[in-house]
């Protein structure tokens, strides 16, 4: 999303020291790329987990993307948040293109050069398409709210903190609004989205330890 503000800590370099080293043999053992989810509510970090992921894989030597899935709602921000207002039960899954967002996924590790997504540009409330190279890519990675339920994925990263937990972080970032009714919103999105824990191969808690679930086996 352009316009978006990530703030990268230190705990977030550290978490994502930890996740690398544990992906990172299936990421080379795997003969085409690898792609990676990283998820959770609201404020919980997503976005500077997912950059920090990239860097560390980047500093690594292992040429690594990011899709937003903030560039894949179907609605941009305002007008979002506008729909919602007239109607809260489209808070969820179905307002953003997962389906597009797979099949972008699915392209990566099919081998394509590159993708025409869409851009959300957040102070112009408007959405427009650009080309991201994947050429030279070995690793992508999906963050968002919702990329849990994405198929085409070797790992999935899930954050556990909270609403409650994430005013702060929110607070920080400023593109949503501090009210009454967006808190309704991120109580609907908590009765979704803590369900996807489930679903991860890496946990990072709410102290941003990392944990991790089973063993991981990669997508041939």
């Amino acid at each position: 999303m352009k316009g978006d503000v990530i703030i990268v800590e230190d705990y977030h370099y550290t978490a994502a020291m930890a996740i690398v080293d544990y992906l990172l043999p299936q990421i080379e053992a795997k003969a085409g790329r690898f792609t990676c989810t990283v998820a959770g509510e609201s404020g919980s970090g997503k976005s500077e987990m997912a950059q920090a992921i990239a860097t560390v894989l980047n500093y690594k030597e292992v040429p690594t993307g990011i899709f937003q899935q903030d560039d894949y709602f179907i609605y941009p921000p305002k007008t979002n948040h506008n729909t919602r207002l007239k109607d809260i039960s489209w808070v969820g899954p179905q307002e953003v293109k997962l389906a597009l967002l797979d099949e972008h996924l699915k392209a990566a590790w099919d081998g394509q050069e590159a993708v025409v997504k869409p851009l959300v540009i957040f102070g112009e409330d408007r959405i427009e398409d650009e080309t991201m190279t994947l050429t030279g890519l070995k690793v992508l990675i999906a963050e968002g709210t919702y990329t849990s339920l994405l198929e085409n994925v070797d790992a999935k990263v899930f954050l556990t903190r909270n609403r409650l937990e994430t005013m702060e972080s929110r607070r920080k970032r400023g593109r949503e609004p501090m009210d009454p009714f967006f808190e309704e919103v991120l109580e609907i999105e908590h009765e979704i989205i803590s369900k996807h824990k489930a679903k991860a191969d890496v946990i990072v808690t709410r102290e941003f330890q990392v944990e991790f679930v089973g063993d991981l086996v990669a997508q041939p």
